[in-house]
């Protein structure tokens, strides 16, 4: 890309764009309405919105639309062009102020979890100054909340700016206290976002991979990420290219695409983003996996952002990295030269600490789906068992001042290459523990366990309410305290004794953390209905309805839905292997293992020839097919059954226990014939020829 300066963002409607464009003292408006919440008039949001079109027009936009997160996980836009007839038999390009701020849309065919029926149709969005609009495929995009007609919040951007405000007006109470009365508190997040890269036309060979997005059933290949020569290694040629044509196409849109490189699996890759403030970020990230699967098939590729797209390889997640700072560029979760002496950062770590420990179980719940219970636990994603890791130094720090003993500090050290014409490396205060599900690595948290197709507003939304929380019993207590500098210190002293259970700095693939976790009292919720189980829980409820996050009926809307969500998936996937192995894999399997059979027939009628392989491999074909026919049989009548359970929860946990327990039967026996069927006769792909696709 050349002048890439230039063409950064230039597809976007942002402050620069507006101050050239807008009159100075509307521009102002804009910028209280963005940075103090202030709304804009009628009036104002006219002078903004034909600007907006003018601006569109100019870069060959000829629609506009509403874009939106519904709680499906993914966008929604409907297009609607600037035309409106002239009165002479011509037609103006218009788009007004009431356009701009309000649209409406049918709010029955999304999920609502009971708050709209069919017959309830209407539903708002509200466009959302905050979140820049921007241009894409000749079409104005306006970001926006989307609310039933109730006012009840159907989507995912409406409570992520409920929770962003709570955290941000705690903060600022805790900042007044240490004399930052004048600062705005703020939180940013980067989601590292992990996926696959395989060929269209051997995609187009797999039902699994269309329906469902992972497949079903396939042997491990002979090569997988044994050898580690895949993570960081030279990028293929053609997945280069489809990087160039990714980031040019992010950049234009202001999204702040930095770091690419190949992941651990074969055919898995990653790409980071800097930091931004935690909407404008969720909305960014939405955009990169929109994009990232549209260039993919320009070039011939598919993109998968299944959690678990191949068995027995790494997964793909989304890392989320969340902090908070001011608006003046501090960073509240940055230690310093000095982090012992550091009251401010203390007590803000101390805050996440707390509400990790007290909220473990939403953590765990914000990136339930049925995709992620393959992924957590196995190939570098963190178990399900929600805990921190803050690293030598820091852990020193807080158990010297939970016994109160003198800290003595660490002097910088520096790591011994032992090649003296390379320099000496400065030790960072902490090392990076993979398998921590909340680990402190710097000046921010890493959350590992979402997903890679999840939406990253869900963790969000539950980190900060619960700091936001955290932050409010500190307020209310140091708010009236006679001697602060003790107040606070009893304060970040008791809060370590009571949440150290949380920290934890080992191996959290070791078999004896789960036993020690549960000593602790860490909750362990392997799958998502175990998850769900608890999202209604007293606690849970209070501090959404507290923060005004959630109401009750809007968290039970949601409880609704993802139970549903985690329901419908499986069915799909058991349906599209009961379909598989019905019309492929059975009459295949059969009819190998009948062509062994008449070899065996007519070799055994030559005096002196072998055939003990054709009778062997035919004789344990026919008897996994026979298994393979009762198990597929079987998980029909375990669906039957689930479906016909009333009871939300508990149809979930039906799934779970019987449904998905007999796929992972029977994809056993179809991986365990396929091993043993000759290449040209399997009828699906190997996972060789899906995961060395791309060349």
């Amino acid at each position: 890309m050349n002048d890439l300066e230039r063409r950064f963002a230039s597809r976007v409607f942002n402050l620069s764009t507006m101050k050239q464009r807008l009159p100075k003292d509307t521009y102002e408006e804009m910028l209280r309405c963005i940075h103090d919440g202030q709304r804009l008039d009628l009036q104002v949001a006219n002078i903004v919105a034909n600007a907006m079109k003018d601006w569109a027009i100019e870069q060959g936009a000829t629609h506009f639309t509403h874009w939106f997160q519904p709680m499906t996980g993914i966008t929604a836009e409907k297009h609607d062009s600037f035309i409106s007839p002239s009165g002479a038999g011509g037609i103006l390009m218009e788009f007004s102020g009431r356009e701009l701020v309000r649209g409406e849309s049918d709010a029955s065919s999304f999920p609502s979890g009971g708050l709209r029926s069919t017959f309830e149709a209407r539903g708002y969005t509200a466009w959302d100054p905050t979140s820049y609009a921007f241009i894409k495929d000749e079409v104005l995009y306006i970001p926006t909340a989307f609310c039933s007609y109730g006012g009840e919040a159907l989507d995912m951007k409406t409570p992520l700016l409920r929770s962003m405000e709570a955290v941000n007006r705690q903060a600022a109470r805790v900042l007044k206290l240490f004399g930052h009365g004048d600062v705005r508190p703020i939180t940013t997040m980067g989601p590292e976002q992990e996926y696959f890269l395989i060929d269209e036309a051997v995609m187009n060979q797999r039902e699994d991979l269309l329906l469902t997005g992972r497949t079903l059933f396939g042997c491990r290949p002979p090569k997988g990420q044994e050898l580690d020569d895949h993570y960081y290694g030279v990028i293929n040629s053609r997945v280069q290219g489809f990087m160039k044509e990714l980031n040019e196409a992010l950049w234009e849109l202001g999204i702040l695409a930095k770091t690419e490189h190949n992941e651990v699996a074969p055919a898995q890759h990653e790409l980071a983003p800097i930091f931004t403030t935690t909407n404008i970020s969720a909305d960014h990230n939405q955009l990169t996996m929109e994009l990232m699967q549209k260039v993919a098939r320009r070039h011939g590729m598919v993109c998968l952002l299944h959690e678990k797209p191949f068995a027995g390889v790494n997964g793909s997640g989304k890392h989320n990295n969340w902090s908070i700072a001011t608006d003046t560029g501090v960073n509240l979760l940055d230690p310093g030269t000095t982090p012992f002496e550091n009251a401010q950062f203390l007590l803000f770590l101390s805050a996440v600490i707390k509400a990790v420990d007290e909220y473990q179980d939403l953590l765990r719940i914000s990136v339930a789906s049925a995709g992620n219970d393959h992924r957590l636990g196995a190939n570098e994603a963190p178990p399900a068992v929600v805990s921190m890791f803050l690293g030598d130094e820091l852990t020193e720090i807080l158990e010297a001042i939970e016994t109160d003993t003198p800290y003595g500090g660490r002097d910088e050290e520096q790591i011994k290459i032992g090649v003296h014409v390379l320099p000496r490396i400065p030790k960072d205060s902490t090392d990076r523990n993979r398998t921590s599900p909340f680990a402190f690595t710097g000046n921010k948290f890493e959350f590992r366990m979402p997903g890679s197709s999840l939406s990253i507003a869900k963790p969000n939304i539950v980190i900060n309410t619960a700091v936001a929380e955290s932050l409010r019993q500190f307020a209310d207590e140091l708010e009236g305290a006679e001697d602060f500098t003790q107040a606070l210190h009893d304060l970040i002293q008791r809060t370590i004794r009571r949440h150290k259970r949380i920290l934890f700095n080992g191996n959290g693939y070791d078999a004896g953390w789960l036993d020690e976790a549960r000593r602790r009292g860490l909750s362990n919720l392997p799958t998502t209905p175990d998850a769900l189980a608890h999202l209604l829980d007293e606690k849970n409820v209070q501090l959404f309805e507290r923060h005004r996050v959630f109401s009750a009926t809007e968290m039970r809307s949601r409880y609704e839905i993802l139970l549903s969500n985690y329901v419908k998936v499986n069915h799909i996937e058991a349906q599209t292997m009961m379909d598989m192995v019905n019309r492929d894999i059975l009459p295949a399997v059969s009819a190998f293992s009948a062509k062994l059979c008449r070899s065996a027939i007519r070799k055994s009628r030559v005096a002196g020839v072998a055939c003990g392989y054709e009778k062997a491999r035919g004789r344990e074909l026919s008897r996994l097919t026979d298994e393979i026919y009762a198990l597929v049989n079987n998980l029909g009548e375990a669906m039957s059954r689930a479906d016909t359970v009333d009871d939300s929860l508990e149809r979930a946990m039906a799934y779970k226990n019987d449904v998905v327990t007999t796929m992972d039967a029977l994809r056993d026996c179809v991986d365990r014939a396929e091993a043993m069927t000759d290449k040209a006769a399997w009828p699906l792909p190997s996972y060789t020829d899906i995961l060395f696709s791309v060349k």
